[in-house]
């Protein structure tokens, strides 16, 4: 059990980059990304392509496509997510949801529908590990995904705590119309936000792609992930993304200690847990302040 809440913690790391990206999406501009999973497997396969074909190292190819998806999150803010924002909730949904599609049946026809893996590219780091007391076997390639994760959550807590883009982000965040006022532009913080969180989202694929295998259909199981994490995490706490994703992880490792099915049912069963205690801790908070108010008029 000792274990299994060690490789629950580290793989909490995985998650926290996956649903950073979509929680800064959220807090910035309003709506849920339907495609961010299905942009994490692209940003795996074109990692996958720097390598098999361009000859790059895993990592240089990692370093290589991060700029590539945060232009491509820069477009696609500027293009496509700008113009459906102006029709109300339900548009940016339905065209996230439709560029989700897009994206997997084009990886589908550019890569074909193989499992791929960067496992053997990266060597021994894919399996290698260090062998604790009690029997508790770390490995490598989860220790640094779970660095890297809280390097780049303070990264992005800094940027938004003591640089320009990060203020005008907050202010953006907070009110884009009175951000506007005193001279920020919010259309491009809005499409600066957006290509932090497509690069986020593609290094959280090279890394899945690490330490699993992929397909071009594998994109909206890791958005369900993601969400869970950010919903459990809080929406909008970078630190509580990775929160989040460690304690999905951990009910994940744990469930799996009592069946192989449990893994991924143990993390749906607690989300919808913490959901539905939210929302009548929600329900209380509003019932108990109609009652104030009631008595405030009485």
């Amino acid at each position: 059990m000792l274990d299994a809440l060690i490789q629950g913690i580290l793989l909490g790391g995985y998650y926290a980059i996956l649903a950073a990206g979509l929680s800064l999406m959220f807090g910035v501009l309003r709506f849920i990304n339907l495609a961010h999973g299905d942009l994490a497997i692209l940003g795996a396969y074109l990692v996958l392509f720097g390598v098999e074909r361009l000859g790059l190292s895993p990592w240089l190819a990692v370093l290589a496509v991060l700029p590539v998806m945060a232009t491509l999150g820069w477009l696609l803010q500027g293009m496509l997510f700008a113009r459906t924002m102006r029709g109300g909730f339900l548009l940016p949904l339905l065209t996230t949801f439709g560029l989700g599609a897009v994206l997997q049946n084009g990886m589908f026809g550019l890569f074909g529908s193989d499992a791929k893996s960067l496992g053997n590219s990266i060597g021994s780091l894919s399996w290698d590990s260090w062998q604790l007391p009690f029997d508790i076997s770390l490995g490598k390639l989860p220790v640094i995904t779970f660095v890297i994760a809280v390097i780049v959550l303070a990264g992005l807590q800094l940027l938004l705590s003591y640089t320009r883009l990060g203020r005008a982000i907050r202010a953006t965040s907070a009110d884009p119309e009175a951000a506007e006022l005193v001279g920020v532009d919010a259309a491009t913080v809005h499409r600066a936000a957006a290509a932090i969180a497509v690069a986020l989202a593609g290094l959280a694929g090279a890394f899945l792609a690490m330490r699993a295998v992929i397909g071009p259909y594998s994109g909206p199981a890791q958005l369900i992930f993601a969400f869970e994490a950010v919903v459990i995490g809080g929406i909008g706490s970078l630190w509580g993304t990775l929160i989040g994703g460690i304690i999905l992880g951990v009910s994940q490792s744990l469930g799996s200690l009592l069946s192989p099915q449990w893994f991924q049912l143990a993390g749906h069963t607690l989300f919808l847990g913490v959901l539905g205690a939210r929302l009548y801790l929600n329900h209380a908070a509003s019932r108990g302040g109609l009652r104030l108010n009631l008595k405030g008029a009485r």
